[in-house]
């Protein structure tokens, strides 16, 4: 019985220092950016020198090398798929698609883990992540999802009784769409008017 308490205690440890250093890299990154924003210096926004080989914005508080791959492969081959939005007065309804098997792997592995994620309200921080998607993680219990495999893709029903939630499942189903469309010129659009408004 120590031994357990023992290990949960330093796993415990392990994990908040983890949080920790991990937050404390986060807003170092944060406050290199704004500088190199404010200077008109070295901001990729500004400069558009994105690295997008390896896309570190993928990256998140505790994301994985799964996670990451599934994030790259979709935004690199954007252009692969298909997607639809449904507004239903209470959600959406969204459905994903591709004819590229390997793609349609990693998009079916890609939905299921965030599913999983918000159902266990372990948002995973991810450095390029909308607001949107971050208010839907708060609001996490307020929503009801079904998922369903098609023959080429996946198709999910969000919906909530809450207004609020509802309107925040809409526009997250907006961005996604533009994201499949037009890939990372999406991301950064969005972050540099988010940079600008501030």
């Amino acid at each position: 019985m120590r031994i357990k308490t023992l290990a949960a205690l330093a796993f415990s440890m392990f994990t908040a220092l983890s949080g920790i250093a991990a937050e404390s890299m986060h807003e170092t990154m944060h406050q290199r950016m704004h500088q190199a924003h404010m200077s008109g210096k070295g901001d990729p926004h500004t400069t558009g020198q994105h690295d997008e080989v390896n896309m570190p914005g993928l990256n998140g508080r505790d994301t994985t090398a799964q996670e990451v791959g599934d994030l790259k492969a979709l935004f690199i081959n954007h252009k692969a798929l298909r997607r639809s939005v449904e507004h239903l007065p209470n959600g959406v309804r969204t459905l994903t698609e591709t004819d590229d098997d390997a793609l349609r792997t990693q998009l079916m592995s890609h939905v299921a883990m965030m599913l999983a994620r918000m159902q266990s309200k372990r948002d995973p921080e991810v450095r390029i992540q909308s607001p949107t998607l971050t208010a839907l993680f708060k609001h996490a219990d307020a929503i009801d999802t079904t998922m369903e495999m098609t023959a080429t893709g996946v198709a999910v029903n969000q919906t909530s009784a809450d207004p609020e939630v509802v309107a925040l499942l809409q526009t997250h189903a907006a961005e996604v769409s533009d994201m499949s469309a037009r890939g990372m010129q999406s991301v950064h659009e969005r972050m540099r008017a988010s940079h600008h408004s501030h």
